[in-house]
């Protein structure tokens, strides 16, 4: 028991040091940029674009560490793609990690660790906080072992999908997106929140990375078929992205949903749950398409 405690006492001491590096580059490379700015370039010309500052908090899709079968301490995952994308890059803040749910997002440790890089205005230029906060979450929240719990069992002639359990654990994933709406109103007002809706995944089993798979043996579990499989988890992202845009429809909560739900083919899937680079660029490309609509001119 006290080798297991203290296995997870390490393991999250190493996540709490990976995001204290990131924050320490991120304010490297603000303090960078806030001395070119305040120099100037030559006479009579234009300084460029201030970059998009953004702050991001997320799952995989923000922090995956797996290229194909190798690990890539680069990483592969949405932000790493965004941040070398626009005409200007944008700088971005990364507090995801793999594998945490909505609710381990806005546990109090994540609320407090961006209260100190909010509160802190060095941490931004101009404006003084961020322009937008990126998010990614949900997914964890029901794939995973726990997915059998939303299935019914074909063998009994049930549905495919539970929606009555499923609109129950997705109830717990939209309060993590409303506490995020009360925590920026709180401590960043105005400033707009982004996120994602994930794409229609393919419950192959498939996971040459080590990882995984997440889908599969759930639904052989409940008795489903590779394309019932396919059906069940397609109305299950329909679900989820209707309970996004019914937040994103109040102009009062300042929410976009990036729709990125059928942006992948089937060749970019890298396994049940995770594209290629190729896809995870597909993806922030969405990203990029949203902040010009609302930042024309910024990246």
């Amino acid at each position: 028991m006290r080798d297991s405690i203290a296995l997870r006492q390490q393991y999250h001491a190493a996540i709490d040091a990976e995001i204290a590096e990131r924050v320490t580059r991120h304010r490297a490379t603000i303090a960078r940029l806030a001395s070119a700015r305040s120099v100037g370039g030559a006479p009579g010309v234009a300084p460029p674009p201030e970059p998009l500052v953004m702050l991001a908090q997320g799952d995989s899709w923000f922090d995956y560490p797996l290229s194909g079968n190798a690990l890539s301490l680069a990483g592969t995952d949405i932000i790493a793609q965004l941040q070398g994308m626009g005409t200007t890059h944008p700088v971005i803040v990364n507090l995801a990690h793999y594998g945490e749910s909505s609710t381990d997002e806005m546990s109090l440790p994540k609320q407090e660790r961006m209260i100190q890089l909010l509160q802190d205005k060095s941490n931004w230029l101009s404006r003084g906080k961020p322009d937008a906060i990126l998010f990614s979450a949900g997914g964890n929240d029901i794939a995973g072992d726990q997915f059998c719990i939303f299935l019914g069992y074909a063998a009994a002639g049930e549905a495919g999908l539970d929606t009555d359990r499923y609109e129950e654990a997705l109830g717990m994933v939209k309060a993590s997106y409303n506490d995020l709406i009360a925590f920026r109103d709180l401590y960043a007002p105005g400033v707009p929140i982004f996120a994602h809706c994930y794409d229609y995944p393919l419950p192959t089993g498939t996971h040459p990375d080590c990882i995984g798979p997440w889908l599969k043996p759930s639904l052989d579990y409940a008795g489903w078929n590779y394309t019932d499989g396919v059906t069940i988890c397609r109305q299950a992202l329909l679900g989820f992205r209707t309970m996004l845009q019914g937040l994103a429809a109040d102009p009062a909560n300042l929410f976009f949903l990036v729709d990125t739900q059928g942006t992948l083919d089937t060749s970019d899937w890298a396994n049940e749950l995770h594209p290629y680079p190729q896809g995870f660029a597909k993806l922030a490309a969405k990203f990029v398409m949203a902040l010009q609509a609302v930042f024309p001119g910024r990246i």
